[in-house]
């Protein structure tokens, strides 16, 4: 070929070049042409581009077969091979010793169909700087020439400049496309209070910049501790287990644990990594951050090898800080929702609970009887009564259930509607502890129960006749002063069956009472520890014995109050007076 023929060739393909770059920014389309240019200026088989990208360890090389003009993409070490060599050292190539082809150049033909058996390799450098690497394969006439050195060389310099352009032109497109959907997904965002919602609409905008075949929210539940909600997409149903994770545990455990992001660019190398998702060849992880501290992690999985860069960090992490916000004031609209469910629920129960409880004290002939209930919580555990029964006879019932709250009341009821039925069916205050007891020991847990003292109050006869279910021992303060403990009985109510229960009588004399209580009135202690007690009990009670009962009871509850220590927490606090006048 005459110098004239080569030039007029240079003129015409340079031409060509430029019409083709100037046709397109969109950096894919670009490198098909380049890719297309190189083969067919050296009417190759094959040709490749690697262009150096500063935030990748590795080479990420783009290779066309041109007959069929596909194009597939393969990962290097830098370095490696002639493509590698070429970029290190920035000097052109040409090798037709098939002998002397490289192995990395070998093995990438072979992964696309062809066999390599020439090359020519030509540096990309623009603006004084390395941009890259082209090369060809298997020259269709012979081997690689200077000439075919001299056209690569002279398109050079315009592939160089092009992919650059590309490269900036997408750069900036993403930057903007991520600024944008960064604002369009903080606004999604806002808009919801459902978390599952919220969670699937981070992952489903991450598409839109970040390829992965699987991905992950998780949050660290702030009481436990632990790693416990979870939303994922694209793990297979029979993976879930896998998902669960303690912190620590795997890639996602440790970023939940360090709060350091976490780039994978081969998992099969890493020995933390879980495998849960077959196809995963890399892998990427950063902490979703609030004030410092990690409240979830967010994961994503990609089949390709070295798929995520300090660019995916950036923009993942971007994503995290906004949906930290969004998270967490999700969680609080759930926590206000649960909160308001139990209190709608607690309302429901006190109303309930309350109407278990007297609507007013018993008027009888003879007696001034009172009975007063403070719970220590919105829903209390202890339970008093006043049954009427026939003729002059008053049941009297005081309890109190082990716990606290709900749980608590829903036992107190059960106890209340068996005691209740046994009352009508027996006479026998022993036979109805006994089957009240049977009954809570088939109906409740394990570990609960009830201690309790039922009585009936003859006011005709003045008599009082009880048992005392291991409840509070009441105290009969008589004429003279002295005081005698109501202990005749059985063991608590609902530990075992097949119980068997005493009953005792005392005789109420005109100016004596009984007081039936909950140990809220006793066990309240002072500044230095010291108890309130019975002795305390009993004190207020002399001191106050000449009031009525109601009476009594308010002025008990206020020395129990001035008694308790600033900081004590109060004990549900019950108690019945039961006050023969005359």
């Amino acid at each position: 070929m005459s110098p004239n023929t080569t030039h007029t060739r240079m003129e015409k393909l340079l031409l060509e070049a430029a019409r083709r770059f100037n046709s397109t920014l969109e950096y894919e389309e670009l490198i098909q042409e380049v890719l297309l240019i190189v083969a067919a200026a050296v009417e190759a088989e094959a040709a490749l581009v690697f262009r150096v990208d500063h935030s990748r360890s590795d080479m990420k090389i783009r290779f066309m077969n041109c007959p069929a003009c596909k194009i597939d993409v393969f990962y290097q070490e830098f370095g490696q091979g002639v493509v590698g060599k070429v970029a290190e050292y920035k000097e052109p190539v040409i090798v037709n010793n098939c002998e002397d082809i490289s192995d990395v150049e070998k093995e990438i033909g072979e992964k696309a169909g062809v066999t390599i058996k020439s090359l020519i390799s030509i540096p990309l450098i623009g603006k004084g700087q390395m941009i890259g690497v082209i090369e060809a394969f298997n020259r269709e006439d012979g081997p690689f020439t200077e000439t075919d050195l001299d056209v690569l060389t002279g398109l050079a310099n315009q592939i160089a400049v092009a992919i650059d352009n590309a490269y900036l032109y997408r750069k900036v497109r993403q930057e903007a496309l991520e600024k944008h959907l960064l604002f369009e997904v903080g606004m999604k965002l806002s808009s919801t209070l459902e978390l599952d919602k919220l969670l699937e609409e981070i992952l489903s905008s991450l598409r839109k910049v970040i390829d992965y075949s699987a991905g992950g929210v998780f949050l660290i539940e702030p009481d436990k501790k632990e790693i416990g909600s979870v939303f994922t997409i694209g793990y297979a149903e029979e993976s879930a287990g896998k998902l669960q994770l303690k912190i620590g545990q795997g890639l996602i455990g440790q970023v939940a644990k360090t709060g350091e992001p976490v780039v994978v660019s081969d998992v099969s190398v890493n020995e933390q990594y879980v495998k849960v998702h077959a196809q995963t060849k890399s892998e990427i992880v950063v902490p979703i951050l609030l004030d410092g501290n990690t409240i979830g992690v967010l994961t994503l999985e990609s089949n390709n090898l070295n798929a995520y860069d300090k660019n995916s960090v950036e923009l993942l992490s971007a994503f995290a800080t906004q949906a930290a916000i969004s998270i967490e004031r999700t969680r609080l609209h759930q926590k206000i929702i649960a909160a308001q469910k139990i209190e709608n629920q607690l309302s429901i129960t006190r109303e309930i609970q309350r109407s278990f409880l007297p609507d007013s004290d018993p008027v009888i002939d003879g007696y001034d009887i009172a009975g007063k209930n403070i719970p220590s919580e919105q829903v209390g555990g202890d339970y008093y009564d006043f049954i009427e029964i026939m003729g002059s006879q008053l049941g009297v019932a005081v309890g109190d259930v082990s716990g606290k709250g709900i749980p608590a009341a829903i036992i107190m009821a059960s106890f209340r509607s068996s005691l209740i039925a046994e009352i009508r069916n027996n006479y026998s205050i022993s036979e109805i502890c006994s089957k009240v007891n049977s009954l809570l020991y088939e109906s409740i847990g394990s570990g609960n129960f009830v201690t309790a003292v039922y009585g009936v109050l003859d006011s005709e006869k003045h008599i009082f006749t009880y048992a005392n279910c291991g409840h509070n021992q009441p105290l009969l303060l008589k004429q003279n002063g002295t005081i005698e403990h109501l202990k005749e009985g059985g063991q608590v109510l609902g530990i075992s069956p097949g119980v068997e229960y005493r009953q005792g009588q005392v005789e109420l004399k005109p100016g004596e009472l009984i007081v039936l209580y909950t140990d809220g009135v006793t066990e309240v202690f002072d500044e230095k520890g010291r108890e309130f007690g019975e002795a305390g009990l009993l004190a207020a009670l002399k001191e106050h014995s000449q009031k009525s009962s109601a009476e009594m009871l308010k002025n008990i509850v206020d020395n129990v109050r001035e008694y308790a220590a600033s900081e004590h927490i109060f004990d549900d606090l019950t108690m019945v007076i039961l006050k023969r006048t005359a």
